[in-house]
């Protein structure tokens, strides 16, 4: 039955998943920004000063990531058309050194056949068309920002107000603003660091777009488990067009070293047992909330994942053995 439930249930977000994931962002936001929140009202700020700079913080954060994108995808859609001789010269050469050593060309005289170079502006249409998606959802998570923002206040209050009746759910719920906060805060701050790193690297390199890819590589930061793949493949593709194998050979070197020194030696140490999830349940985490939600469910997997502990798990004091089961953590007896 209760797995019956949870499939209709997600079905039932699927089907409106334009306004679920634009919900759960704006939620995540507010949860990221609440410390200042706190920090204006300790200082004993009016209400409505605690409510603006909180929002603002987080609409300025997002004009400028979309201004950046704005601009990259721009430069981007004129640049691809441009690399239609080159994409046509590397499969070329990929035919000749494959009949040199004797494999098998059909792959490769397929896809000479098949490659038409109208479809890389049809790739940079579709990629402008995505763009206006992205503003579009923007909107509707400012305006759903600034609603939170509103409410929040008055929704603390409450929360603190039912610790009397429903201590453990208002603990759960607590627990996983907490870890929330924690794992954005941490997760940004090395992406922030890895993107920088990223871009300095791809300028060094001469990979066009640096930019780009450096906000790609922040943004895919929050991906669990495939997100570097993920920010690696445009760049090294677009390197192996612009200066060739020796180029593309670099820009992988360069990805790995600096994934690995931040995201596998230093970040564990910082974040911790923060996340509170398994390996496993974070892969089917990134899974099941893609499927549901779509580009914006894989963003958000780890915070969804934690919301969905704090009210079906974390808020039953008879479900400990489920809470080691996601964890991987035996219950203190």
């Amino acid at each position: 039955m209760g797995i019956a439930c949870a499939v209709v249930a997600l079905f039932g977000l699927r089907e409106v998943a334009s306004i679920a994931g634009p919900v759960v962002l704006a939620l995540v936001l507010v949860i990221a920004v609440a410390p200042v929140r706190g920090w204006l009202a300790a200082k004993g700020l009016p209400v409505w000063v605690q409510v603006a700079v909180p929002f603002l913080v987080v609409v300025l954060v997002l004009l400028g990531m979309v201004g950046i994108l704005t601009i990259s995808v721009a430069q981007l859609t004129s640049l691809l058309p441009a690399y239609a001789s080159e994409f046509e010269q590397l499969l070329a050469d990929a035919q000749r050194w494959a009949a040199t050593y004797g494999l098998g060309t059909d792959v490769f005289d397929r896809a000479l056949d098949a490659f038409d170079p109208n479809r890389l502006f049809e790739l940079a249409q579709g990629l402008l068309g995505s763009l206006i998606g992205v503003l579009s959802a923007s909107f509707l998570v400012v305006v759903l920002l600034l609603a939170m923002c509103l409410d929040a206040p008055v929704t603390a209050r409450i929360l603190t107000a039912g610790e009397g009746q429903r201590l453990q759910l208002v603990t759960a719920l607590n627990t996983f603003a907490h870890k929330t906060r924690r794992y954005l805060i941490v997760s940004t701050v090395f992406g922030l660091l890895s993107a920088i790193l990223d871009v300095l690297a791809l300028s060094l390199l001469d990979v066009p777009l640096p930019l780009l890819w450096g906000v790609l590589a922040l943004i895919a930061n929050y991906i669990p488990n495939i997100g570097f793949v993920i920010a690696l493949l445009p760049p090294t593709m677009l390197a192996l067009l612009d200066g060739g194998v020796r180029t593309m050979v670099l820009v992988v070197i360069a990805y790995i070293v600096i994934n690995v020194v931040t995201q596998s030696f230093i970040l564990p140490k910082f974040l911790g047992d923060a996340v509170g999830l398994t390996t496993t349940m974070t892969f089917l985490s990134l899974l099941v909330w893609t499927f549901v939600l779509g580009p914006l469910g894989a963003i958000l997997a780890i915070p969804l994942s934690l919301l969905a502990r704090a009210l079906l798990i974390d808020s039953d004091p008879s479900a400990t053995w489920a809470q080691a089961l996601v964890s991987g953590r035996l219950p203190n007896r």
